[in-house]
């Protein structure tokens, strides 16, 4: 009586000797389960195509890196400066030292350097004002500009104080009026005492007719 016997093919299989040591022996496979095999295999590839190559999708993008905390460098965010002030506003003094930017402090903030708003470094400002959502400040320097080329109306010295821990005299720019973002304020310098801040403002009143 014949006897029909299925295709064979030679196939392999790995086998475990020991840990770090497997080895490789052969068996033998029937042509049909090897053609089933292979059969799955291209439905799963074609599945995996499908679903990474369908025409209208685009793979899922990288979430955009978080922005790197700002000393010198590129700014938090360039778009929402806007820009020096350049208008009239009412001067202010009130100063808290509880941790809240208010006018009359000494605080460190990331000031824009004045030829490009994308790049700046943290620096100490003097709040004098408010002006919409903005606080207005003037930039500290403790270079001596005394006798330089730019007008002595440009820097009014205001000494020294607890804003500077080398103790160095610092000097009020005039020229340049900030806006800072209350939520950008790094810390909290000094409270500029009110005779002090009283030379500030008729600085700013006769500079920009400020009241």
């Amino acid at each position: 009586m014949p006897i029909s016997l299925p295709r064979l093919g030679v196939g392999a299989e790995l086998v475990f000797i020991r840990p770090g040591i497997l080895t490789c022996r052969p068996t033998l496979v029937t042509l049909e389960t090897m053609s089933s095999t292979s059969e799955r295999i291209r439905s799963l590839l074609r599945a995996v195509a499908g679903a990474l190559f369908t025409p209208g999708k685009t793979p899922a993008s990288q979430p955009a890196a978080h922005p790197r905390p700002q000393g010198r460098g590129t700014a938090v965010s360039t778009r929402s400066y806007p820009g020096d002030f350049t208008g009239k506003a009412r001067i202010a003094y009130a100063p808290k030292p509880d941790g809240v930017a208010d006018p009359g402090e000494i605080v460190w903030t990331w000031v824009p350097y004045e030829e490009d708003y994308s790049q700046g470094k943290d620096r100490p400002v003097l709040l004098v004002g408010r002006h919409e959502k903005w606080l207005l400040a003037l930039m500290l320097t403790s270079k001596d500009h005394t006798g330089d080329a730019r007008s002595e109306r440009d820097y009014l010295d205001i000494g020294t104080g607890t804003w500077d821990r080398q103790g160095r005299p610092s000097e009020v720019k005039m020229d340049r009026v900030i806006c800072v973002d209350p939520a950008a304020m790094r810390r909290e310098g000094a409270v500029l005492d009110a005779k002090r801040f009283a030379a500030v403002a008729a600085g700013l009143k006769r500079r920009y007719g400020w009241t």
